[in-house]
């Protein structure tokens, strides 16, 4: 049996896995009034989480500018991938995400965390990977 195709390319999903793992990595905003420049901190503002976070605002726009198929089919495969499930239960997933489907999906997949992981484990299950993507290809 031949497994189910996907609306979203698996470039899309890789280029969302990186821009999530960068996400992940920052930390809690800690000087909020910072008025120095950023090479007198060592950087470390780049780090952090602030209100203004260009990274947010680029998986924002990314999400907010798929089909709405695309869209289920990342809900889809995030939760196929938190949730260890098999391709088999694909079709049942799918449906939950299709029915649950709004116009809150990057809140929702941002709020997940390891969502870089998940993606990545969900696009396994279909024999694709991100080792050969590069960001600019997209």
């Amino acid at each position: 049996m031949a497994p189910p195709t996907l609306s979203i390319s698996s470039e899309k999903v890789c280029f969302l896995i990186v821009k999530a793992r960068e996400f992940d990595v920052q930390d809690v905003e800690t000087d909020p009034d910072s008025g120095s420049n950023a090479s007198d901190d060592k950087m470390v503002s780049i780090l952090e989480d602030h209100a203004d976070n260009p990274t947010v605002q680029e998986i924002r726009s990314f999400i907010d500018d798929l089909g709405e198929d695309e869209e289920i089919d990342l809900v889809a495969l995030m939760r196929l991938g938190r949730d260890e499930e098999s391709l088999d239960a694909w079709t049942e997933v799918r449906a939950e995400a299709a029915r649950q489907h709004n116009n809150r999906t990057a809140d929702y997949l941002l709020g997940e965390p390891m969502l870089g992981d998940y993606l990545e484990e969900g696009l396994s299950l279909f024999g694709m990977s991100c080792t050969e993507f590069e960001i600019g290809r997209m």
